[in-house]
């Protein structure tokens, strides 16, 4: 029996806890700064349409059905947001408006139901939503305005304001606790223009008033001391009659003594005169014997030294002519004998190459007659070979010109450089300029007109060529290219 008493009462303690915690659960408690906005049943609330679908919980606690409801807070807290907001006036003068909006959710149930529909959610951006609104209100308020107007009463603009702003605030829920415009600034200067002639004004009347204060004060002034001058000139008029004749007694009393001091003053001057003579006279003889007279000296000196080296000159001079011409008239002599020794030797050797002349022309004159047999045969030979060559490179230049030009032209190139260079023989001193660059050009000019016989190679196996004939023989042509450059030059 006890034992089950125990696990009745441990059931019953169980129970109230579960009760005790699911209570717990279940109830909610709205803060006096806060709403709760609770889901998720049908409810009506009093001041609502029905079927509102939410029930509002304000300073007080509720149940809520975990899973079935759900339970959310909207703040009732003051919020604020600050107005930056640019404007234009009636005038059409730019203004820049600041001022601060306090503002919260209302109290009634129909402000918190607006507000929760709209920024449960979202209260953070409640305070940008508050200020668009503001801020296109303030600048049709404005726009309607002058700056006179806002200036001399600002708390219709304030009105003004709120009155526009009402009816969209009643919609999002919201109330205006207070709306201030701190300040209206002007980029362009128009209230600083408008404030000018009234401070002028101020300043003139003060300016007047003081300078009305300045004349009194200096009249006063003036009459006070024209008093005093006044005493003062009695004073020193009688002071001056005093000293006027104190002035005169000492006057007669003083001159006694400077007649006497002047009458010595002037014997110590005419005695001073005499000293300063006699030292500008010893002076001048000192600088006489200081600086003329050694001057002098080494001026003498100087030109005696002077006229001496140039007739030393003058004597090395002469006696430099007199050598050469000596020097000149032994080399003479000796020239002269040199060649009379030499036409003597000269002579002799003409003489002796006369003689061997004789015997080589006859000796010459054999052998030229050999060479000639000889050369008849080997150029009757050479003709043949000639007409055979000849032949060959006609048939190969019908196949490949540029390629016989190619080989005629290595073959002869010797003598067409040597034929180019010819222009330069008859020629015993040759100038250059520009040194390196002087010498090219004169070997490229020469080459150049060695040149020119590649060009009639070139013609003259074209020719060949279109005729169908050759050349007698290589030197035929090698003798066309060497008087190019003759002709040229």
């Amino acid at each position: 029996m006890p034992m089950v008493v125990g696990v009745v009462a441990g059931v019953a303690v169980a129970a109230v806890l579960v009760l005790i915690g699911l209570f717990k659960l279940m109830w909610r408690v709205a803060e006096p700064n806060e709403a709760l906005i609770i889901s998720g049943s049908k409810h009506r609330t009093e001041g609502l349409e029905e079927g509102m679908g939410f029930r509002i919980v304000t300073g007080r606690g509720t149940l809520v059905m975990p899973g079935v409801q759900a339970v959310r807070k909207l703040s009732l807290d003051l919020n604020e947001t600050e107005l930056h907001v640019d404007c234009v006036t009636h005038q059409g003068i730019p203004l820049k408006v600041r001022g601060v909006v306090i503002f919260k959710v209302g109290d009634d149930f129909v402000s918190i139901a607006n507000a929760a529909r709209r920024f449960l959610d979202q209260q953070k951006l409640m305070s940008e939503r508050v200020h668009n609104v503001f801020a296109g209100h303030l600048r049709s308020i404005v726009g309607g305005l002058t700056v006179e107007d806002m200036i001399r009463d600002r708390e219709k603009l304030t009105g003004q304001t709120r009155a526009a702003c009402g009816t969209e605030m009643e919609k999002l829920g919201l109330i205006v606790d207070s709306l201030q415009i701190h300040e209206i600034e002007d980029p362009t200067g128009y209230i600083q223009n408008l404030a000018m002639p009234h401070a002028a004004a101020v300043q003139r009347d003060a300016r007047i008033a003081q300078a009305e204060a300045n004349r009194l004060a200096t009249e006063a002034e003036q009459q006070s001391f024209a008093r005093m001058a006044e005493a003062t000139r009695d004073s020193e008029i009688l002071q001056a009659g005093y000293q006027a004749e104190r002035d005169k007694a000492a006057a007669k009393a003083r001159q006694a003594g400077p007649l006497a001091e002047a009458g010595a003053r002037q014997e110590v001057v005419v005695q001073e005169t005499r000293v300063a003579e006699l030292e500008a006279h010893r002076r001048e003889q000192q600088l006489q014997a200081d600086v003329r007279k050694p001057a002098d000296a080494a001026a003498y000196e100087t030109r005696t030294l002077a006229e001496a080296d140039r007739d030393a000159r003058i004597s090395s001079a002469q006696a430099q002519a007199k050598e050469t011409e000596l020097a000149a008239a032994a080399e003479a002599t000796r020239v002269k004998a040199a060649a009379g020794a030499e036409a003597e030797a000269t002579t002799a050797r003409g003489e002796a190459a006369a003689q061997a002349t004789r015997a080589t022309g006859e000796a010459e004159a054999a052998a030229a007659r050999a060479r000639g047999l000889a050369e008849a045969e080997a150029a009757k030979a050479k003709g043949l070979a000639d007409a055979e060559a000849i032949k060959a490179r006609a048939a190969a230049l019908a196949e490949n010109q540029e390629a016989v030009v190619a080989q005629q032209l290595a073959e002869n190139w010797p003598e067409i450089v040597k034929a180019g260079a010819s222009a330069f023989g008859n020629v015993d001193n040759m100038v250059l300029l520009n040194g390196a660059d002087g010498m090219a050009d004169m070997f490229a000019k020469a080459l150049t007109m060695g040149g020119t016989g590649l060009g009639l190679a070139r013609q003259l196996l074209a020719s060949m060529d279109r005729n169908g004939q050759a050349p007698q023989d290589a030197s035929a042509l090698n003798g066309q290219v060497q008087k190019v450059p003759m002709d040229d030059k």
